[in-house]
């Protein structure tokens, strides 16, 4: 058999064939059914072959996110293969690339380890905020419907976030399911009360409907409305019990109310009836007394007023809705009177007329005394008791002036 040559190998006489690598030779088979020529076509395909796969591999890690650990068992295991491979080409290129995969990869690993890294530090953000969320509810919520629905997000929240190391992850899933389970436990520490505080709401309720019952066919209209006024109030602070038991208890309660103030207002409604008639017969009685206004002869209106108010009081009741009205123009009339008698009692009482007599006179002796000083002052030439002096006999005229009048009313 002759040989064959070439960059990579060669096949010798006897038909082994070898590879040119970078530490020499190696044989790396044997061709003994053909020309040397398809022996090197032969282990070139083969080397063709491992570079294909390595391409295949260098195109998975760039452009997916194939895992640092599994492309480095591929590198190792096509490492092994280009190692121990019976092929013929540029063995130490592929083994150059490999180790630009290896490169690669540990970059790689090194960017997952920060994200990994990244990720247990938001998870753990993310927990504990979920853990803090749930003690300050387990500490204060007081709705309960939404602290138990808001709990349960919260554990889905946490299932949904990365996990962080294990020391720290049992250590916050410790701290959430106590706050859920302290929850939980006031939660029904609040209901059990609140059933006793219900139940007793029950009984307070039974004794006010009964009293209510007791009284819901009474005709003393005044006091027995006033007590159920009282017996409303007590209704608001008793508190409320059982939705089904207040239902009942309310049913009844308003029952009797109703009862009672149906019959007041028929009661009412008939009398005002009665009361209508009264009512026209003091607006005639209104009518006469509003003729003595305005008021000229003080004593004869007095007289005629102690007749409208006789009249007034044998006329009888109003109707409520006419009563204020009614006494209203009654009391304008009688404050009329009223003011003309005390003015005329003012007019003519003997000691007030005395006593503004000797304001007058005490005036004008003054006025004439300052009048004598003011010619002295003048006389001498002394400014300053000249100015003093009339200031004094400005003041004094004024007064005057008004006590003349005071006096004048009683004329």
């Amino acid at each position: 058999m002759s040989s064959a040559t070439d960059p990579w190998g060669r096949v010798d006489e006897d038909g082994t064939v070898y590879v040119r690598t970078s530490g020499g030779e190696r044989v790396v088979g044997s061709w003994q059914a053909g020309a040397p020529a398809e022996a090197l076509a032969y282990f070139k395909r083969k080397y063709d072959s491992l570079a294909t796969e390595i391409g295949l591999l260098e195109q998975r890690v760039r452009t997916t996110d194939l895992q640092p650990a599994q492309a480095q068992q591929s590198i190792a295991r096509l490492r092994e293969a280009v190692g121990e491979a019976h092929a013929v080409g540029d063995l130490d290129a592929l083994t150059r690339r490999l180790d630009g995969l290896t490169e690669q990869v540990g970059r790689r690993r090194e960017e997952v380890k920060a994200q990994r890294e990244q990720h247990r530090h938001e998870a753990r953000e993310t927990k504990e905020r979920i853990v803090a969320e749930a003690e300050r509810i387990a500490a204060e919520e007081t709705h309960w419907k939404n602290g138990g629905e808001r709990l349960r997000q919260l554990v889905e929240e946490w299932k949904a976030a990365d996990r962080i190391d294990r020391p720290t992850e049992t250590a916050l899933w410790k701290r959430l399911s106590s706050a859920r389970n302290a929850f939980t436990k006031r939660r029904k520490a609040y209901f059990a009360t609140l059933d006793d505080q219900r139940e007793e709401a029950r009984r307070d309720k039974e004794r006010l409907v009964a009293e209510a019952e007791a009284m819901q066919g009474s005709t003393d209209w005044g006091d027995t409305a006033a007590a159920y006024r009282d017996l409303m109030r007590r209704w608001k602070l008793a508190g409320r019990a059982s939705r089904d038991a207040e239902e009942d208890l309310w049913a009844r309660f308003k029952g009797a109310q109703d009862t009672f103030f149906q019959a007041r207002s028929a009661a009412f409604a008939e009398r005002d009836a009665e009361f209508r008639g009264n009512a026209e017969e003091k607006e005639k009685i209104l009518a006469d007394a509003e003729r003595l206004l305005p008021v000229r002869d003080v004593r004869q209106a007095r007289q005629a007023l102690r007749t409208v108010q006789e009249r007034w009081e044998a006329a009888g009741m109003v109707p409520r809705d006419q009563r204020d009205r009614l006494e209203g123009r009654l009391r304008k009339i009688e404050e009329a009177v009223r003011t003309a008698e005390e003015s005329e009692w003012r007019r003519t009482n003997p000691e007030a007329r005395a006593r503004a007599e000797a304001t007058v006179n005490q005036l004008r002796s003054s006025i004439e005394q300052l009048e004598k000083r003011l010619d002295k002052a003048r006389t001498a030439g002394r400014d300053k008791d000249v100015k003093d002096t009339e200031e004094a006999l400005g003041a004094r005229r004024a007064w005057l002036e008004e006590a003349e009048r005071t006096l004048a009313e009683f004329s």
